[in-house]
């Protein structure tokens, strides 16, 4: 499901991400339990090779946790075929113990360091914690202050923030609803942008990130990831990391697509 022509700038991503089409991936690769699920003994450091060998995209979940340096990136980067996309999760310190508030001393940072990724620069993605409450004007304030032409995608978790306003602010600028899959989380099917951003954190009722989708689970999203790309491009996320469903399941939704 991979489509050629990358452009070379930083976020380029819908310049290589076409209408019709759809990558499905994992958030994160770098999982010492997914050892004989994607990963043959003896992969050792090879991971990234190995995962991009099968899947051509990643969301890098550590970056959420220590925002890395720019060789990091350029390391990845050189790693990776030239067609693939990686997306970002952004820093907890501008989401988090933030709330997105002074978004501008995080920005260059952010910058410099998907900078490396050149054409296979995805997504950044905004992820709010599910206390954190419906504010347009720090939203706003963030997707301005983010350097262009950075794309954007953004999990609001907070049911306040399922409202027409809020969509339209996002399609102001541009920027991604991120549709979410699981426990307690507003599962809105909506698109704000020329890509849908699907993040898949469990089919579990209770709790994030456990189990694995059901047959029927996966049928009814890919009928969804259908009626989608009939005008946009899909990027779609596994984060049930435990047991390795993430791999398990991504390879199953490919399949249905």
């Amino acid at each position: 499901m991979r489509a050629g022509g990358a452009g070379g700038m930083l976020g380029a991503v819908s310049s290589h991400l076409q209408v019709g089409e759809v990558r499905v991936g994992t958030s994160g690769w770098a999982y010492a339990h997914w050892k004989g699920v994607l990963y043959p003994p003896g992969t050792g450091a090879r991971q990234l090779e190995v995962y991009a060998a099968e899947f051509d995209t990643v969301e890098l979940n550590a970056s959420f946790y220590h925002w890395p340096r720019a060789d990091a990136f350029a390391k990845w980067r050189a790693k990776l075929p030239g067609d693939f996309v990686m997306s970002v999760k952004a820093p907890r310190g501008l989401t988090h113990a933030r709330a997105l508030a002074n978004p501008e001393v995080w920005a260059e940072r952010i910058r410099d360091g998907m900078l490396p990724l050149g054409d296979a620069a995805g997504f950044l993605l905004l992820q709010l914690p599910p206390d954190a409450e419906r504010d347009d004007e720090r939203l706003e304030g963030a997707l301005r202050a983010l350097p262009a032409p950075l794309r954007v995608a953004v999990e609001l978790r907070h049911p306040s923030w399922v409202h027409d306003d809020v969509f339209a602010l996002l399609e102001r600028h541009g920027a991604t609803y991120c549709v979410m899959s699981g426990a307690h989380l507003p599962c809105e099917l909506r698109a704000t942008s020329d890509v849908v951003y699907v993040r898949f954190h469990g089919p579990d009722p209770d709790v994030l990130y456990a189990g694995s989708y059901s047959d029927a689970d996966l049928d009814w999203w890919a009928a969804r990831i259908a009626e989608w790309r009939e005008s946009r491009a899909v990027v779609a996320y596994f984060n049930n990391d435990g047991h390795g469903y993430a791999v398990h399941d991504a390879r199953r939704l490919i399949q249905r697509l």
